[in-house]
């Protein structure tokens, strides 16, 4: 019998995988930003730095099951230090790099970073419910998804200044700091058992297909999954041309709209952390999913209506509340569904589902937006399509308020 994990309240070891997240994402992102400007800068090729972003995400789509069955077979901690350390170690590379004729040397790391962060992801939320009792999970979910947005606001600009400054050298070792540090803090949990899995890697990954099969609520999960995939590779796609071309913003502007959305899912992540009571996460999913789509829909099409950009500003920052609402919540019923033994597969193929759907968003993107502006004219098909985003999240809302339905085992 394991030993019941501690509240939230003075967990050492919660607040060490906390801070070990925010430095590892922060030279993440510090590493993404300085290279994707200084390829760039490097070859003068937007194709370039298309393929460098292609081959880092890829391993998503490929890897996302397989990461997850490792992270249920393996000791989760020293997944976490093991793969930091190899991220570390993987980008000494591109100290060589000082020609466009070594660009192959940043595929091939890039390819080495995106398979080792897709090993990441379901390690690191299914170690939570280690660390945190039952009863706190949301909060401590809600704290855990706050570790991307804070680096996402410190990363990105640490990269910017580092390339600037330094060039990729000064970027590459901001990274591996970053990493090396993290890889300490995780090397320090003390991680409580676990039961042992009671298949081998191939039947725990049959298992895990049958369970998709057979649950609901895991079904559920993944349908969520797809739908705000895609519309998370709308968004992506579009959101730069929707300040340029609908609210007639330039480059700060964007730079701007960009931070508001990480400031306000940061304060949304507190709120929802500072909650004392314990939210039902089907039911906060599903209502945070709805306004979070509400708030888009008005963010999108508002300007047909008042030509001005600061209300975006507002829209998207309170949009940050609902969408952090809807991440704690989700991570923790995906937890609860996939339990100690199943919790990193159960990651896996969510974070799959995930990607694939991102990636067809994106291509959906292109196509459509590029139909509808020819149909309708001007701007309209960057405001249509991200239409159909926002009425996906209000749809897969819809579909998560079915969960309360279901009876806690």
């Amino acid at each position: 019998m394991t030993e019941a994990p501690p509240a939230l309240r003075g967990n050492r070891d919660f607040r060490r995988l906390l801070l070990a997240g925010v430095i590892s994402q922060t030279g993440d992102w510090a590493v993404g930003t300085g290279l994707a400007f200084y390829v760039y800068d490097l070859t003068g090729s937007t194709l370039s730095s298309a393929i460098t972003l292609l081959v880092s995400r890829l391993p998503d789509v490929v890897l996302g099951s397989v990461a997850g069955v490792l992270a249920d077979r393996w000791d989760r901690r020293r997944l976490l230090v093991g793969t930091d350390l190899l991220l570390a170690a993987g980008l000494l590379p591109l100290l060589l790099v000082r020609q466009p004729a070594q660009m192959w040397i940043v595929y091939a790391v890039a390819l080495w970073a995106g398979v080792l962060s897709t090993l990441l992801a379901p390690a690191q939320k299914s170690l939570v419910p280690q660390l945190v009792a039952g009863s706190q999970l949301v909060r401590a979910n809600a704290l855990h998804g706050q570790c991307g947005e804070v680096a996402r606001l410190a990363g990105a600009m640490a990269g910017g200044v580092a390339v600037s400054a330094g060039g990729l050298s000064a970027v590459v070792l901001l990274g591996v700091a970053g990493f090396a540090i993290s890889a300490a803090l995780q090397a320090s949990l003390r991680v409580p058992g676990r039961p042992a899995p009671m298949t081998t890697v191939g039947g725990q990954w049959i298992d895990g297909l049958r369970l998709a099969a057979r649950d609901p609520g895991l079904r559920l999960l993944v349908a969520f999954m797809m739908i705000t995939g895609l519309g998370e590779g709308i968004f992506g796609t579009l959101a730069a041309p929707f300040v340029a071309d609908v609210l007639g913003g330039g480059g700060d502007a964007y730079g701007l709209f960009m931070s508001v959305q990480a400031i306000g899912g940061i304060a949304g992540g507190l709120v929802v952390a500072a909650y004392p009571g314990r939210a039902a996460p089907g039911l906060l999913l599903g209502c945070a999913t709805i306004a979070f789509g509400l708030l888009d829909l008005a963010l999108f099409t508002y300007p047909l209506a008042v030509p001005a950009f600061w209300p975006a500003l507002v829209l998207i920052g309170l949009a940050g509340v609902p969408g952090a609402a809807m991440t704690a919540a989700f991570t923790t019923l995906a937890q609860r569904v996939g339990g100690e033994e199943r919790g990193g597969s159960v990651f896996g193929l969510l974070g799959s589902a995930h990607a694939t759907t991102a990636l067809l968003g994106t291509l959906l993107a292109g196509v459509l937006a590029g139909v509808l502006g020819h149909a309708l004219g001007g701007s309209a098909g960057i405001v249509g399509t991200l239409c159909v985003h926002a009425g996906g999240l209000l749809i897969a809302g819809l579909m998560a308020l079915t969960l309360m339905r279901r009876p806690r085992g």
